[in-house]
């Protein structure tokens, strides 16, 4: 099955649309900033609402980090020319840092009152990402500089063709997304099945138990804020490559409780929940804009009905009530139950002919004799 999906994913690219690779790649960027958040609050039961402002962190790190102030249309925008490899690592690590900034506080608090301390956050990423023009662009925003790895630029120029088949920006950051979602999560399932993952699940758990038994509950809050605030300015990176444009607006808190009801609906604690749910709630709102004429009760953007973006809270806001109801385990939760029905039924169905082609088991009973006839 994993070689099936790893073939389907390396072919999408030659017999997709721009549109479904695109959504693509929305999808692989949010897997990667939901294993981050899912880290955070779904391991060690960490509430944070500031997760969009530490993705604007990547972006705009990258973009200030990788542009060439010399070659742009306009010179009040700063930037330091970086090679873009150099500048996606700079970025992922400018993002750290903003996270070990708070870490203390996160290290402090828990529960409603680090949401509401990291909800600070989204309000002073904002004030700062329209304000700082020479190094966001303000309201405009900033162009994006390609990615160029090994030669190879993640651009639509110069053209590349495989196999018959033209391979723009789109077809070349597929692969690279890949990689990227597959380390991300290889990583993450490393961390919680180690020592530091069962701190994690402990301080989750029992918070006093796991003090107790010598963990360092402040110093593993506030270590896991900072590993969570590196994937969100990975994911930002990623995001800020496909889009090829940062846009303030799109870093809000709107964006941080997506965030949080991807990790609901894919299932707490969970890394290939927090991807499952990245995909349904990154996907649904480009399916709903894709197919708005088709669909009852869907208007299209600024037509005064609802929305495509607004039916999509809706209905993943529906999906988090019914798994809070329902499927505490999330849609992971249900496809392991499903799994399990079925290798039990496999089971079933394998030992039903063995019964059949066996002997039967002789009596333990012994026959009676003649005398007890009589």
């Amino acid at each position: 099955m994993w070689a099936a999906a790893a073939a389907l994913a390396v072919a999408v690219p030659f017999y997709l649309e721009g549109f479904w690779l695109q959504t693509g790649l929305f999808a692989m960027s949010a897997a990667v900033g939901a294993i981050g958040i899912a880290l955070l609050t779904g391991s060690t039961g960490q509430l944070s609402m500031g997760h969009a402002f530490f993705l604007a962190v990547g972006a705009y790190s990258y973009v200030y980090f990788a542009d060439d102030p010399a070659a742009g249309a306009s010179h009040a925008l700063g930037g330091l020319g970086l090679p873009t490899p150099i500048a996606a690592v700079l970025a992922v690590v400018t993002a750290g840092v903003a996270g070990g900034l708070f870490s203390p506080i996160a290290g402090r608090l828990k529960g409603a009152y680090l949401g509401i301390a990291t909800l600070a956050l989204i309000f002073l990423g904002q004030h700062l990402l329209f304000n700082a023009e020479p190094v966001t662009g303000g309201y405009n925003g900033r162009a994006v500089p390609p990615m160029e790895l090994f030669g190879l630029v993640f651009a639509d120029s110069p053209s590349l063709v495989v196999f018959n088949v033209p391979f723009g920006s789109l077809e070349r950051l597929w692969f690279l997304g890949l990689l990227v979602v597959l380390g991300a999560a290889a990583f993450a399932r490393g961390v919680l099945r180690g020592r530091p993952g069962r701190a994690m699940n402990t301080i989750r758990d029992h918070e006093i138990a796991a003090g107790v038994m010598g963990v360092p509950v402040a110093r593993y809050r506030a270590g896991v804020f900072v590993l969570s605030s590196m994937y969100g300015g990975l994911a930002g990176v990623m995001l800020a490559l496909v889009f090829q444009r940062t846009v303030p607006d799109y870093f809000s808190v709107l964006l941080s409780l997506d965030y949080l009801a991807m990790i609901v609906i894919g299932g707490l604690g969970s890394i290939g929940g927090a991807i499952i749910g990245a995909v349904f709630v990154s996907v649904l709102p480009q399916l709903l804009t894709r197919y708005s004429d088709n669909l009852p009760l869907i208007a299209e953007p600024g037509s005064g009905g609802v929305s495509p973006a607004e039916a999509a809270r809706i209905l993943y806001g529906a999906a988090v009530v019914t798994v809070v109801l329902f499927l505490p385990g999330g849609l992971a939760g249900l496809f392991g139950r499903l799994r399990a029905m079925a290798a039990g039924r496999a089971a079933l169905f394998t030992r039903a002919p063995q019964a059949r082609l066996s002997p039967p088991p002789a009596s333990s009973s012994p026959s009676p004799s003649p005398d007890t006839r009589r």
